[in-house]
């Protein structure tokens, strides 16, 4: 059986995914609900976990589960778990929120349909998905695009050197 995947919250003023990146490797705690625990029980070494900014509402990086479920040591509580990862690698762009839920692919993925869970499952096809729009180049919401268009032909209107130049 193959690496699941997951998706991990974070406030990036708490815990931001470059210092994951300067630590190499971090112990994942602090989570208190109970099914995010149960997702990270359900961790295996090698998974793959999706690094989501919170507060900016987008996904920015991978990372990887090297140590399995263990009692998380900022808890009174044993039942409460915490995971170790390892950065694997910044994504090329980070993947918005509005990307996320504009893209019919990933209607399903709990980030949209359980916003508040902070530890989630991704399906393999939404992971890929994801990785896919890192790599295409960032589009401006319709709205934003098509006002800076009607700007953009207000300002030729109203500039006779604007027309010449193109």
């Amino acid at each position: 059986m193959g690496a699941s995947h997951w998706l991990l919250k974070s406030e990036p003023e708490v815990y931001p995914f470059s210092k994951l990146q300067a630590d190499g490797r971090t112990t994942w705690d602090g989570v208190r609900n109970p099914q995010a625990r149960s997702h990270l029980a359900a961790m295996a070494k090698g998974d793959l976990v999706l690094f989501y900014h919170s507060h900016t509402k987008e996904v920015v990086g991978i990372s990887r589960v090297t140590r399995t479920a263990f009692p998380d040591p900022t808890a009174d509580d044993e039942r409460w778990l915490a995971v170790e990862l390892e950065a694997v690698r910044a994504l090329e762009s980070p993947v918005t929120l509005d990307a996320i839920r504009a893209d019919k692919t990933l209607a399903t993925l709990k980030l949209v349909t359980q916003s508040r869970l902070s530890v989630m499952p991704v399906e393999p096809a939404q992971y890929e998905r994801i990785l896919a729009l890192a790599r295409e180049p960032a589009r401006s919401p319709p709205a934003a695009a098509a006002a800076s268009s009607s700007r953009t032909r207000a300002a030729s209107r109203s500039t006779p050197s604007s027309r010449l130049r193109r």
